[in-house]
């Protein structure tokens, strides 16, 4: 068919996709960003396995922006920290253990956008991955209506987490380490003991022993994440 001209009619371009009612209302609710551009919101919740247009821009953007924000809030809350005590603070604060425990606090594991092998193989309670995606919202926010608005939900959502101890924000491999160490056990050994998944999802199984003591196993998207989730869970039966 052509035009009146005799040339082909052009097709409209199309319009880019857009999150949906129920992820507006709940980045207004819970992120506490209404965005003016609704598909930097769908771009953040959507993992690579569902296509190109997914977070990876965004994280990128947003991790900066997270550090930052962290950066900036432990210099003023903290002026009589050395540098030290800072660093050590900042690097949990915006470790991928953290970033994903924010996720799942905020609801984002309902949220993510996975393909069925992807979410099949555990996806959506992935570290790496809820890190990611958390990341990716900030950038998203600041994408959006700049540096303030993202600067923002950080402190929002990191609330809980910002006035701790120092010994509060010890990773879980060194606690159990120093656990070890002082009843004189052999250090903690982690060993892999299966990886299954796909490229783009693999998940690493890991077995965990401390001396005589019964082991523990745990599973994560990374070979850290689960020797992170094998000692929390030995701490955890240890009740410490």
């Amino acid at each position: 068919m052509t035009g009146a001209n005799g040339a082909a009619p052009t097709e409209a371009p199309a319009a880019p996709p857009q999150a949906n009612v129920d992820d507006r209302t709940w980045s207004a609710q819970t992120l506490g960003h209404a965005f003016a551009d609704e598909a930097l919101l769908l771009r953040a919740l959507t993992h690579r396995s569902v296509g190109p247009d997914n977070y990876e821009r965004l994280e990128f953007l947003g991790d900066r922006v997270l550090g930052l924000a962290i950066a900036d809030h432990l210099f003023r809350a903290f002026p009589g920290e050395p540098e030290g005590g800072l660093t050590r603070r900042f690097h949990h604060l915006v470790s991928r253990e953290t970033c994903a425990a924010v996720a799942r606090a905020l609801g984002v594991p309902a949220r993510v956008r996975l393909n069925l092998q992807a979410r099949s193989d555990g996806g959506a309670d992935s570290d790496n991955i809820l890190g990611d995606v958390m990341e990716a919202l900030i950038g998203a926010v600041h994408a959006d209506a700049g540096h303030a608005a993202a600067h923002a939900l950080v402190l929002r959502a990191w609330a809980d987490r910002l006035g701790g101890q120092v010994e509060s924000v010890k990773h879980p491999k060194s606690a159990l380490q120093e656990w070890a160490l002082a009843r004189s056990l052999k250090p903690p050994a982690y060993e892999t003991i299966r990886r299954s998944g796909p490229h783009h999802a693999p998940r690493f199984d890991v077995r965990l022993t401390v001396g005589d003591l019964p082991a523990v196993e745990a599973s994560g998207g990374s070979k850290q994440e689960a020797e992170t989730r094998a000692a929390e869970l030995f701490l955890g039966r240890l009740g410490g």
